[in-house]
């Protein structure tokens, strides 16, 4: 079964991964992003359909899925993966920035699934449908100036499980991806001691959250539903004491 699959923040990083381990299994693959140089390099590369959209205009968000479900009747796939992060002390963020990180990581995952559910039920159910959130392991841990980042995976993570049921009709399994320390940054250098933090004795790389992404969107595995899988090395079972 070829897959008509949309991500959303698939020109670089996990998302990017994402984009490249779809296509390379010759699935239909369409990803938007803010990025118009990357984007459009990553479309290039690996045969994929490329949109510039700021997932913050709904009506933006909402045009581009609606081409889709006119050129390819349905979507099989949404993997809501855009994130961004604004760390900073709780002090100094801006309630405004604080509701940009809302509406970029959570409002959008909202609109995309709640476009695929209208689809849906205008047209039929089908017997195949996956959406896939990225969620984050600071969902249940954090640092200090985190705040609006891990509100918006805490809200990812909730939205996945109601969204699970609310679907349920229209054949569409809800599951989230919560990674860890991913290594996406190639001029980030890492240390022996990164690595060895890790009960897994090294850092994330992109392959690892793919290659769960795949696993889910597998047609046998419609039995895991709801779920958030942590990726992380084992850090988050980690007991961590001062030295």
């Amino acid at each position: 079964m070829n897959k008509r699959i949309f991500i959303t923040g698939g020109a670089h990083g996990i998302g990017r991964g994402l984009v490249e381990a779809f296509c390379r299994q010759n699935d239909i693959v369409a990803f938007c992003d803010i990025d118009e140089q990357r984007g459009e390099e990553t479309a290039k590369k690996y045969g994929a359909k490329f949109f510039c959209v700021d997932v913050t205009d709904k009506e933006t968000l909402e045009r581009c899925m609606l081409n889709l479900f006119k050129e390819w009747a349905d979507i099989d796939v949404i993997i809501n993966n855009v994130g961004i992060g604004n760390f900073k002390p709780i002090t100094e963020v801006s309630v405004e920035e604080f509701d940009k990180v809302i509406q970029t990581n959570l409002r959008s995952a909202f609109i995309t699934s709640r476009m695929l559910a209208i689809h849906r039920k205008q047209n039929g159910n089908k017997e195949y449908g996956r959406i896939i959130n990225l969620c984050s392991s600071r969902y249940l841990m954090s640092e200090a100036g985190t705040e609006a980042y891990s509100a918006s995976k805490g809200g990812i993570f909730s939205l996945t499980h109601a969204l699970c049921v609310s679907l349920a009709p229209f054949n569409i399994t809800v599951n989230a991806i919560a990674p860890g320390w991913i290594h996406v940054d190639e001029n980030e250098i890492l240390r022996v001691e990164d690595h060895i933090f890790h009960p897994s004795g090294r850092v994330g790389t992109v392959e690892d959250i793919a290659n769960a992404a795949l696993f889910i969107c597998d047609e046998k595995n419609n039995f895991i539903n709801g779920q958030t899988i942590t990726i992380d090395g084992g850090v988050t079972r980690k007991m961590i004491y001062p030295e």
